[in-house]
C-alpha cells in the first residue's frame, strides 16, 4: 500500500477509535480547535498497558514514519516497533544495544533515506546508526561540552532528546531537552551534524534555543521548508503536565559551538519561536486523566512526527511515554498544525 495511503488511514483509525463524527476539514478545525494553528482529530490510548512477543508496549519517546509505510516507535527501554499506521498494532520489535550490547536509554528516532535507523540514547549522550534489523552500523561524534558530567557540562536525564533530518536528509539535528551547567537554565543547545560522501556525519553548526520557564524539549521535528516544530514539556506535581508546540526558525540563528556559555555577546542570535498551541487549550474529546491534568487529554508527551502535509498544513502525531507507570497512559494524538508564515 503506498505510503500516502498509509498516512490517511492512521489518521481514520484515531478517529474511529476516538467516536469522531465525520466532518470536511475546515469544519473539524473549528471543532476541534486548540488555537487558530492547531486542530485535534482524535487520540487513541489502545496500547496502553500492552504486550507484544514479551514485550512492554510502553515508554514510547520517539515516532517516525518508516520507510515501508508502518509507524516506527520507539521505546526508551531499547525496543524499536513497527506498528500498523491504520491500526497502531504491533507488526515488530527489534531490540537495540549499543557495542557492550547494553540496552540503551533511547530518546530520538530518525528514519533515514536508506532505511536504516538513527537513535539517539541521552545516557551518554550519544547516537548511532542502525540496520533494519537492528545491527550497530556507525556512531556519531559528539561535543565534549553536551557529554553528561563529569565528562562535559551536560545534566543526566537532560541531554538528546530531540532528533530529526532537516530537508535534503543531509543535515541531522538533536535537541538538548535542558540547559547546559553554566548556561542560562532556559537556553538549551541544538547540534547540528552534516552527512558526508561516504554516508558518515561529521560534526556541524550549534544553535541556541529558548525554553519557556521551567519547561525542556523532548521533540523537534523538521517541517518541509527548513523549519521547526519544537515541543516543550513540563511536570508539576498535583497540577500535571505543561506541553507548548512552537513553530521555530534556526535559519537565521547565530552558531554558537564555539561559545562556551549561553547567552553570550548581544549579537549572538537564538533561534526565533512562536507558540502554535499550549495543548491545554485543546478539547478534551472525552479523553480521561489517571492523575491530576489542567486537561485530562493531557499526559506525558514525549514523542512527535510529521505524517503527511497538504499545502500549509501539517498532520502530526503525538504519543505520551507512560514510564511503566499505572497513573499515566500511552497515547496517541493526531493534530492539524497550520504553519504561520
Amino acid at each position: 500500500m503506498p505510503l500516502r495511503t498509509h498516512l490517511a488511514l492512521l489518521t481514520a483509525g484515531l478517529a474511529a477509535a476516538t467516536c469522531l463524527t465525520a466532518v470536511g476539514p475546515a469544519q473539524a478545525h473549528t471543532q476541534h480547535a486548540c488555537s487558530p494553528a492547531v486542530s485535534i482529530d482524535g487520540f487513541s490510548d489502545a496500547l496502553d498497558k500492552t504486550t507484544y512477543e514479551n514485550t512492554y508496549v510502553g515508554n514510547l519517546s520517539a515516532l517516525a514514519m518508516d520507510t515501508d509505510g508502518s509507524l516506527a516507535a520507539l521505546s526508551d527501554r531499547s525496543s524499536l516497533f513497527r506498528l500498523d499506521a491504520r491500526t497502531l498494532k504491533p507488526r515488530s520489535v527489534i531490540p537495540l544495544a549499543d557495542e557492550q550490547g547494553t540496552a540503551l536509554d533511547s530518546e530520538g528516532l530518525v528514519v533515514a533515506r536508506d532505511g536504516t535507523y538513527l537513535v539517539s540514547s541521552e545516557t551518554e549522550p550519544s547516537i548511532r546508526r542502525y540496520s533494519r534489523t537492528g545491527r550497530l552500523r556507525d556512531r556519531l561524534p559528539v561535543p565534549d561540552a553536551l557529554r553528561v558530567s563529569p565528562a562535559g557540562r551536560a545534566r543526566p536525564n537532560g541531554t538528546f532528546e530531540g532528533l530529526t533530518l532537516l530537508p535534503g536528509g543531509r543535515t541531522l539535528l538533536a535537541s538538548m531537552e535542558y540547559a547546559l551547567s553554566g548556561d542560562d537554565a532556559t537556553t538549551v543547545r541544538f547540534q547540528t551534524w552534516r552527512r558526508t560522501p561516504h554516508g558518515h556525519f561529521a560534526l556541524a553548526a550549534q544553535y541556541a534555543y529558548r525554553t519557556d520557564p521551567g519547561l525542556g524539549v523532548p521533540e523537534v521535528q523538521a517541517t518541509p521548508d527548513g523549519r521547526l516544530l519544537v515541543l516543550e514539556r513540563g511536570f508539576t506535581s498535583g497540577v500535571g503536565n505543561t506541553v507548548r508546540l512552537y513553530l521555530a526558525d534556526p535559519r537565521g540563528a547565530t552558531d554558537t559551538s564555539g561559545l562556551d556559555t549561553l547567552p553570550a555577546r548581544p549579537e549572538a542570535r537564538l533561534i526565533d519561536k512562536t507558540l502554535l498551541t499550549d495543548l491545554s487549550t485543546c478539547p478534551s474529546l472525552g479523553a480521561t486523566a489517571k492523575q491530576p491534568q489542567p486537561n485530562p487529554l493531557l499526559d506525558n508527551i514525549e514523542a512527535m512526527t510529521i505524517t503527511s502535509r497538504r499545502n500549509n498544513t501539517l498532520k502530526v502525531l503525538l504519543a505520551s511515554d507512560d514510564n511503566e507507570n499505572e497513573t499515566q497512559t500511552t497515547r496517541f494524538y493526531a493534530l492539524r498544525v497550520r504553519l504561520t508564515s
